[in-house]
């Protein structure tokens, strides 16, 4: 099949396209910046922005199936500017369902957030019936997206699926980044630099590693049952960032150094997903524990970081 994949040059979007190479389908990624791995693998790359109506337009001739997992901001980063987080997410995305449905793409698979959309939960794990209650305007723009697939999936036929999606971690992911604890967390232990933790390392989150949640993806493309509208994709396990400390100092074999910093007023306790709609639907569930993540993790760093 042709498939786009927005903001493709990330590290998730460089885990999918590669798996959907190595599947023979046909790919295409609209991004700001393109990648090395985009060109070794060929790729068709479109330089642009998803607010560019024509561009847009342009990249959806031809395509079967579009993966929307561009995103203009960072959850923690949203509530400073949450006009911006409604324009730039939600208004290019309805305009590219709008573009969609003009070139009669088949199928619509959005990168939702399992970790921002419910906000503080109400049962443990959530199911995707759960109350949505957001506490920042990331989560309330990826659940607007939800509801404006499904507005569109009812108007004009058009297949969409949301997946919630825990905390993906693994290769590619950036060491050095702002987003994705693991990777800085194992880095930091390589080089013996100090970790810092905003509380005291008690709140629990769903990781998942970046093979599982790839095989998610890949499942829901070939799916052709009933409507599934919203789904979560986890590990069915939630970790507080103090047994992923463990895990790493287990995996090197030695003493970390960590600084325990105050909490901050928008981190929830504990966010975990059930999964039981993935692995009834998909006959889909991970494989990976979180010990088998974090070494695959540390040893691709080890491989490509140091």
């Amino acid at each position: 099949m042709n498939i786009l994949v927005t903001g493709g040059s990330g590290f998730l979007g460089h885990n999918v396209i590669l798996d959907l190479c190595r599947s023979g389908h046909s790919v295409s990624c609209l991004d700001r910046f393109e990648a090395d791995f985009l060109h070794e693998n060929n790729v068709r790359f479109i330089a642009g922005d998803m607010s560019e109506k024509n561009l847009v337009e342009q990249s959806l001739e031809g395509i079967d199936i579009v993966i929307h997992m561009a995103c203009t901001i960072l959850p923690q980063m949203s509530n400073v500017d949450p006009y911006f987080d409604l324009v730039t997410n939600v208004g290019s995305t309805v305009q590219m369902l709008d573009s969609c449905v003009r070139h009669h793409v088949g199928k619509v698979i959005f990168l939702s957030s399992g970790g921002t959309v419910y906000g503080k939960l109400q049962e443990v794990p959530v199911k995707e019936t759960s109350w949505t209650n957001p506490t920042c305007s990331y989560g309330i723009t990826k659940l607007m997206i939800e509801k404006y697939l499904r507005l569109y999936h009812q108007l004009h036929g058009i297949k969409t699926h949301a997946i919630r999606l825990a905390n993906p971690y693994g290769r590619f992911q950036r060491v050095k980044s702002p987003q994705g604890v693991i990777p800085v967390f194992c880095y930091k232990a390589l080089i013996d630099e100090e970790i810092e933790i905003w509380g005291d390392g008690s709140v629990r989150r769903d990781f998942i590693y970046i093979d599982d949640a790839v095989s998610a993806i890949h499942k829901l493309i070939d799916y052709d049952g009933e409507d599934l509208p919203e789904m979560n994709v986890g590990s069915g396990h939630a970790a507080s960032l103090n047994e992923l400390l463990n895990g790493i100092r287990t995996i090197l074999g030695k003493e970390l150094k960590i600084k325990y910093t105050p909490k901050r007023d928008f981190d929830v306790p504990v966010s975990l997903l059930d999964i039981s709609r993935a692995k009834q639907y998909l006959n889909w569930e991970p494989q990976y524990s979180l010990m088998d993540g974090l070494a695959r993790t540390i040893e691709w760093i080890r491989e490509n970081d140091l």
